[in-house]
């Protein structure tokens, strides 16, 4: 028998190919547990929804953006953030049909708290109104370049990180980017000396 998060592993990955392949509002919780080769009950023991299995693949690509996220003392905030989201983008890379089928069938509202995650990593709070309002500009962001993404067939995604390198600048006031680098002075006191 598997390990549980092996086996949780498997049922993501077996809810991503038949999305691709089916559609994400098509897609059962017995087929899924066809796909992954066990039976339902086993899926149920660990995801009691299709909402679950998607909250696990947004935590799998959480995990991958904010792994190594450790900023350097001279990184800007804009530019600690354009690197997380870019992180995710490449963990989405290798599902590229099966985020299509679900970014045309599913809610957004896992990706909110994944948006929230990717400001508190970049040093941005995401906390409190202005946060969650913050969290939700991002989320507009995000699913504007994930269009583009979608579309980037580009081994570097340049088109994507031109994107999202516009719309962080569009943003930047609103998100709180404008922010010096550590150590820095602020843009006022850099300009007159």
């Amino acid at each position: 028998m598997a390990k549980k998060p092996d086996l949780a592993a498997r049922i993501v990955d077996a809810a991503l190919v038949l999305a691709a392949r089916e559609g994400w509002r098509s897609v059962s919780l017995a087929a899924v547990a066809a796909e992954a080769d066990i039976s339902v009950l086993q899926l149920y023991a660990i995801y009691r929804s299709k909402a679950a299995i998607l909250d696990a693949f947004h935590r799998r690509l959480d995990a991958a953006a904010l792994a190594d996220a450790a900023a350097a003392a001279d990184e800007r905030p804009r530019d600690r953030l354009f690197d997380v989201v870019m992180r995710r983008f490449d963990a989405l890379q290798p599902h590229k049909p099966a985020v299509a089928a679900i970014a045309r069938d599913a809610a957004s509202d896992p990706l909110l708290n994944s948006m929230g995650w990717m400001l508190e990593v970049a040093g941005i709070s995401a906390s409190g109104f202005i946060g969650r309002a913050r969290a939700k500009l991002l989320l507009g962001i995000y699913l504007s370049v994930l269009r583009v993404w979608l579309a980037d067939d580009s081994a570097d995604m340049t088109r994507t990180m031109a994107a999202l390198d516009s719309r962080l600048r569009l943003a930047e006031n609103w998100l709180g980017l404008a922010a010096p680098a550590r150590g820095e002075p602020p843009a006022e006191a850099a300009s007159a000396s």
